[in-house]
């Protein structure tokens, strides 16, 4: 029989991890949520109106309306994996994790806490962007159903990848090296600014091992109607990639891998 008593306990637990995160980036809020907007808009106008009006339509769209949902959804991936890394990263550093480790409060809501800070961060930061986005350009949203189911679950697939990142992390500075390294690479390949079917046959066939290129054509049917992948395969991927790294996460916390001496 479920105790209610320790269900409700950790509600609770879950419920105070949360809000700690929450205020954690709302309280400087100018340096979270604005700087991407700022970053987001430049894009929007050199890369939207400035080169893309001398660029073809792509799938029937301005290159523009094409590249807005790359844009949110590479928004909405790097500041929920950089919530998280730093968060967790500092708690760590501060000590504070090992007393979260030894109370009774289970691991798993540990990492639920973390992972849905950074998620929301992410979330928060792609609506500021699609509003942005209204002032350059129309957009029709074609599937708001895909388009508001798959922003979460990448935002949170890239917070347990910015919490694992941080377990394993020594330095400061090695929290930087995944996103610098691993992530821009993959996102800036990933279809945000361009088609696919754009790319000659090798490098298209390249592409479609990028998992982050599955999130944002996902997102972009949702947003636009058109895609170069089929979208049941991007939210069987993502899910897939959100079990695997979730276990991970929480095998390494009960390890103490990185935390424990």
């Amino acid at each position: 029989m479920i105790n209610r008593t320790s269900c409700y306990a950790n509600f609770i637990a879950l419920q105070t991890i949360l809000r700690k995160e929450t205020l954690r980036f709302m309280r400087i809020w100018s340096q979270t949520l604005l700087p991407p907007a700022i970053t987001m808009s430049l894009y929007f106008l050199i890369f939207g109106k400035f080169i893309g009006s001398q660029i073809a339509h792509i799938y029937g769209y301005t290159y523009i309306q094409y590249i807005v949902p790359g844009l949110i959804m590479m928004s909405i991936m790097t500041n929920a994996y950089a919530n998280t890394a730093s968060s967790f990263f500092l708690t760590k550093f501060n000590k504070s994790i090992e007393e979260m480790l030894v109370s009774p409060m289970p691991n798993v809501i540990i990492l639920l806490g973390f992972t849905f800070g950074g998620a929301l961060r992410g979330v928060l930061v792609g609506i500021i962007v699609m509003l942005i986005s209204f002032i350059f350009t129309h957009l029709p949203i074609n599937h708001p159903f895909i388009m508001l189911l798959i922003a979460p679950l990448a935002a949170i697939v890239f917070s347990l990848g910015g919490v694992i990142n941080a377990i394993y992390a020594k330095r400061f500075d090695d929290i930087s090296f995944i996103p610098t390294f691993v992530l821009t690479p993959l996102t800036y390949l990933g279809g945000v600014f361009y088609s696919t079917q754009q790319l000659p046959s090798l490098w298209k066939t390249v592409s479609l091992c990028n998992p982050i290129l599955a999130m944002v054509d996902t997102f972009r049917y949702g947003l636009l109607g058109v895609s170069d992948i089929n979208i049941y395969f991007g939210f069987a991927l993502v899910l897939a990639l959100m079990i695997i790294l979730f276990f991970w996460a929480w095998r390494l916390l009960c390890q103490g891998r990185g935390i424990k001496v």
